[in-house]
């Protein structure tokens, strides 16, 4: 029995973060759904959402403002959730260079901004962009370029995380981790999450626009109950910096689980694979296997434990893991100091799977976050 849950533990975690990828590189060979991208400039609407940000919306409107892509196609809506600082002051500053605030009367999450600025936009094209997340000045226009193929109901740029040492991080390396998990989702099928710091959709894809449950996951899972499909663009980038206070990620990524677990509850009809067929197998597979893995980490420990006692291979395994969250919880422990990349990815998947813990934990006891605080980077 011991072996068994042993075994089946191992095999769940390495398919959670390698089985599948390598499902999917194995199908990529034989089949691909290529983009069919082309020129075009439909009326696009681009939404900033924003709060307390006096410190850097002048350069994210800037930035904005700097696009290639023809400013009278280009229709610019910075949602404000309820700031209380000088941000909305700042804004309306641009109001002649054609920017619109569009302000919550009060401070009710990200997506309940977004949905004021969804209802005033005029756009054909919605592209979504966090105040951190600095575009290159073609962004706008690569993005769009892939909505000339009908089938492509939303686009997710790529993530670039710039580190402050120049050097590659936990962050980073599993930043392009799942960069590369989308690029093989994007040739073989679709998307299953979308990158909320700069994704764009056509406006059917937002309808019905839900206020309390994260945009990103919900965009996409508009798109695939509407028959269309999520992309990746390798041409389209948004560069972020490391957080500032490396010790706010975990809180950060237990509140992105949580909103995530709180979408996929609202979508398991799409787990029907009889109507949404191979995507079913990609949401459980990347999406709901991998909130799993935390519970199959303590399972395979545990039960390692004590086949350690019988044999000298599961000893060997056991003190590997030993080794292995050793190495995590010095990374922690060594933070401010000079660490080599391999102990920090350590660090970063033991952290990931804590978060994910306590992200179930609070979603059983009935939290649900709606509110939501800026990173700072």
């Amino acid at each position: 029995m011991l072996t068994a849950l042993f075994w089946f533990s191992v095999a769940f975690i390495f398919y959670a973060y390698g089985g599948y990828p390598l499902l999917l590189l194995a199908l990529s060979l034989f089949m691909g759904r290529p983009v069919a991208k082309g020129d075009m400039t439909p009326r696009v609407s681009f939404i900033i959402t924003a709060y307390n940000e006096e410190k850097r919306i002048r350069e994210k409107v800037e930035n904005t403002l700097g696009q290639s892509y023809p400013p009278d196609r280009l229709e610019i809506i910075v949602a404000s959730d309820g700031s209380t600082d000088q941000t909305d002051e700042i804004v309306k500053r641009y109001s002649a260079r054609g920017v619109k605030l569009i302000r919550a009367s009060e401070r009710k999450g990200k997506e309940n901004a977004q949905k004021l600025a969804v209802e005033a936009a005029s756009g054909e094209i919605l592209v979504f962009s966090d105040v951190s997340t600095v575009l290159d000045p073609g962004g706008v226009m690569s993005i769009v370029r892939n909505f000339n193929d009908p089938c492509i109901g939303c686009v997710s740029s790529v993530d670039r995380v710039i580190g402050r040492d120049g050097r590659v991080g936990g962050e980073g390396s599993y930043v392009r981790y799942e960069m590369f998990l989308r690029r093989l989702e994007s040739r073989v099928n679709t998307l299953v999450g979308l990158s909320g710091s700069f994704f764009a959709a056509r406006r059917e894809a937002c309808f019905p626009w839900s206020p309390d449950l994260a945009s990103d996951f919900n965009t996409l899972f508009n798109s695939v109950r509407i028959g269309l499909r999520g992309i990746l663009d390798p041409e389209s980038v948004g560069s972020y910096r490391d957080l500032e206070d490396e010790k706010k990620e975990y809180h950060r990524k237990v509140r992105t689980v949580l909103r995530g677990i709180r979408v996929f509850m609202n979508h398991v009809y799409l787990l029907n694979p009889f109507r949404y067929g191979f995507f079913s197998w990609q949401l459980l597979s990347h999406k709901l296997f991998r909130w799993m893995v935390p519970f199959a980490m303590i399972l395979a420990f545990a039960s390692n434990m004590f086949l350690a006692r019988e044999s000298i291979y599961y000893l060997v395994a056991f003190l590997a893991q030993v080794v292995f969250y050793v190495g995590a919880v010095l990374g922690i422990w060594l933070n401010r100091l000079f660490v080599g990349s391999i102990l920090k990815i350590f660090t970063y998947f033991v952290l990931v799977n804590l978060s994910i813990l306590s992200a179930w934990y609070s979603y059983v006891r009935g939290e649900r976050i709606v509110k939501w605080e800026p990173s700072a980077r």
